[in-house]
């Protein structure tokens, strides 16, 4: 091969390496956009209006980190008749636009279903059969839990997803777990869902949360339960804002983590 011939092709071997660079630039200042645009449509579709009226509610929602796409968790607060609330928090299976989509559509059935019915297990219930007839919707997880202060009853139905934490003022915590269905359309046939109450006093605090707050890879789950629960123990005094923010920095997740994480602290 003639020299010419060689600086002709190392010099068209450049032009395609710097076109290529150029290609992964846009490319993913396109992804990063996308992804902004994901996790503005994931917010505006978490928006709470019931939320405003309750000062000792308070809700977190961080974006998973070390990735672009988003991810299906949510929270929802509602308020009911004869002053009861209810709140929920769920995961979809998947990530990217997708399970957004999937997450709305969940949340918006499960805020409809509580409103007319006023019993978890049965909005719920009505969810599992949404699930089963929406691509992308089944093996998801939620938790309901409605407030009832004129019989100081917690009453809670689950759908596969990690328990509600029940936080005393004198720092002890209680999971929420006498029941525990399993993930929405999971089982071949529709079941309908258990349900169970726990009494609390005024001054406990009702934590309910997402998977990306607690599990860590390589470590049971139950290891994340205990480490949220003596965590939530050791600040059971703090308020709901400085005790959301200081449980995230605790466990080590104020920044994000590998997952989405959604945070609802309740002061009954």
């Amino acid at each position: 091969e003639a020299p010419s011939e060689a600086m002709a092709r190392e010099a068209e071997l450049f032009e395609r390496a710097r076109e290529l660079q150029h290609l992964n630039v846009e490319l993913s200042e396109a992804n990063i956009r996308d992804h902004q645009v994901a996790v503005t449509l994931q917010k505006a579709m978490l928006l709470t209006p019931d939320l405003e009226k309750h000062t000792d509610v308070v809700v977190r929602y961080l974006p998973a980190v070390e990735t672009m796409n988003v991810c299906g968790d949510w929270y929802d607060v509602v308020d009911l008749s004869g002053g009861r609330f209810a709140l929920a928090a769920g995961d979809v299976v998947g990530h990217g636009l997708e399970a957004a989509a999937v997450m709305g559509m969940l949340r918006s059935v499960l805020n409809a279903a509580i409103r007319a019915l006023e019993r978890p297990a049965h909005a719920l219930e009505v969810l599992g059969l949404y699930a089963r007839s929406m691509e992308g919707a089944l093996n998801s997880t939620a938790v309901k839990a409605m407030v009832d202060p004129s019989s100081g009853l917690i009453i809670y139905s689950n759908s596969g997803h990690p328990p509600p934490v029940l936080v005393h003022p004198d720092g002890q915590c209680e999971l929420l777990s006498q029941v525990l269905d399993p993930p929405l359309g999971a089982r071949p046939k529709h079941v309908p869902c258990s349900q169970a109450g726990q009494p609390y006093t005024e001054g406990d605090s009702l934590v309910l949360y997402t998977d990306g707050l607690i599990e860590r890879r390589g470590e049971d789950i139950d290891a994340g339960l205990n480490r949220l629960c003596e965590t939530l123990s050791r600040h059971s005094a703090l308020e709901p804002r400085r005790m959301a923010d200081t449980v995230l920095d605790e466990l080590g997740v104020a920044g994000g983590a590998h997952d989405d994480i959604s945070l609802i602290i309740a002061r009954l």
